[in-house]
């Protein structure tokens, strides 16, 4: 039998950052979170002997026709249900 009045639930508190704002680092476009351009996040740390320099964290916000111009003739694109 359960105990009557007793708090059963327990909660934790957490905090949840959300994207405000959103600008690229290559041309400037700006857009807001409400109305989310597809954007590239790159965030990493260079390892050892990286061109970008042992343990430099690197990151780079990059809206969908910067990456396209800048890489788009490498990419291998796939149609949807491939």
């Amino acid at each position: 039998m359960g105990v009557f009045g007793a708090n059963m639930k327990y909660y934790k508190t957490i905090s949840v950052k959300i994207i405000e704002k959103v600008k690229c680092d290559k041309c400037g476009f700006e857009t807001d979170g409400d109305d989310m351009e597809e954007f590239l996040f790159i965030d990493f740390t260079g390892g050892y002997n990286s061109v970008f320099g042992d343990m430099n964290k690197v990151e780079c916000d990059i809206c969908q026709n910067c990456l396209k111009a800048l890489v788009g003739s490498y990419c291998r694109i796939k149609e949807y249900g491939e």
